[in-house]
């Protein structure tokens, strides 16, 4: 590997360069290296910075907004999908999706930025794929905020070449059952804490999920029990069981309302809130967002999964997804980018960013 990447070579190529490090999530220090390395050599018009294993770069042209454009240099653990390889306008490789076309874009605008249309900022940021204490954003945000504020946030996540407005909230919850212990042979003298599980599953399989649409953008809503247990042996009655359910809700609802109608959904039982990240609004109003949409031409949709835009949209930013690769190949082993949506991504960015 050469120790500096050429940003004003072809993103297709860039990619490549990119996937063909390894930077398993705790593991970018290489990565991380390199794209300082190769930022201040090629763009050294930009401000740098570093934390940790993110590197940060910056204009400071003066000019009226500032845009943030973000990506993750971690991968999944690989499986058996290292180096890449490219088959005709396919490049097949771990991280091709998730999400190393989206960084070499950024890296090809980056280069280019010194008389940018709007002010820039580009993070390359740490740990996005395993727990949420860990990601570089969190660390970022903490020490760094001002690194993370502008006028619209472009998450640079795959989104098959299109506009994914703001994304949904998330929440989990785990709902107890209580009962009493007794051998099955008398199973009269004891109360079946799983039988009383009953009437919230008939809940679930009954729910009717919301789909509010929100500046034109269609979200749809999801209740699903994603595991449940219970259980002492096998000729005891069980005193205890644990239902878990994910919900996902749309952006106009926060957390606490959420959560407020989830309680209201199991009404009598004993339901308890494990884990929660609130959306984000779409945004689509906001000048800078009306401008990135009429550059992509197409319509905006929304994003039903939840991303890192959440973040900035709680700094009070509208944000989006934009970038190479379908998000349902992320993850899998046979993860692959067609070649021609980083090229029209990067077009896309340039006529916005640049022009």
């Amino acid at each position: 590997m050469s120790d500096t990447l050429d940003l004003f070579a072809d993103p297709i190529e860039l990619t490549t360069a990119l996937v063909d490090v390894r930077s398993v999530s705790g593991e970018e220090a290489e990565i991380a290296d390199l794209v300082e390395r190769s930022l201040k050599l090629h763009a050294g018009h930009l401000e740098i910075t570093r934390s940790g294993n993110a590197v940060l770069a910056r204009t400071n042209l003066g000019r009226e907004r500032r845009v943030v454009l973000a990506g993750h240099l971690d991968t999944v653990p690989i499986n058996q999908n290292f180096p890449s390889r490219r088959e005709g306008e396919i490049l097949h490789g771990c991280g091709t999706v998730d999400m190393k076309g989206g960084d070499a874009v950024m890296l090809a605008i980056a280069a280019r930025s010194a008389e940018a249309r709007h002010d820039l900022t580009f993070v390359f940021y740490d740990c996005e794929e395993i727990e949420a204490e860990r990601n570089g954003l969190t660390r970022i945000q903490r020490d760094l905020e001002e690194w993370l504020r502008g006028d619209l946030a472009i998450v640079c996540e795959p989104s098959n070449g299109t506009v994914e407005a703001g994304c949904q909230g998330t929440m989990r919850i785990e709902i107890k059952t209580s009962g009493k212990r007794a051998h099955t042979a008398r199973a009269w003298m004891g109360q079946n804490a799983i039988h009383g599980m009953g009437e919230a599953l008939r809940r679930l399989e009954a729910y009717v999920p919301r789909q509010p649409e929100i500046d034109g953008c269609h979200y749809h809503e999801g209740l699903q029990a994603v595991k449940i247990s219970g259980g002492v042996a096998g000729n005891v009655v069980p005193d205890e069981a644990v239902l878990t359910v994910n919900h996902r809700f749309a952006p106009d609802r926060t957390a606490e309302q959420a959560e407020q109608h989830l309680r209201e959904v199991f009404e009598g039982f004993d339901v308890t809130v494990t884990d929660v990240a609130g959306g984000a609004l779409p945004g689509l109003n906001a000048p800078a967002a009306q401008e990135l949409v009429r550059a992509a031409g197409g319509t905006p949709v929304a994003k039903l999964g939840w991303t890192d835009v959440a973040r900035f949209a709680a700094l009070g930013m509208p944000a989006v997804n934009f970038g190479p690769g379908d998000p349902t190949l992320a993850h899998t082993q046979e993860e692959n980018v067609p070649v021609h949506q980083i090229t029209g991504c990067f077009d896309v960015l340039k006529r916005f960013l640049l022009a």
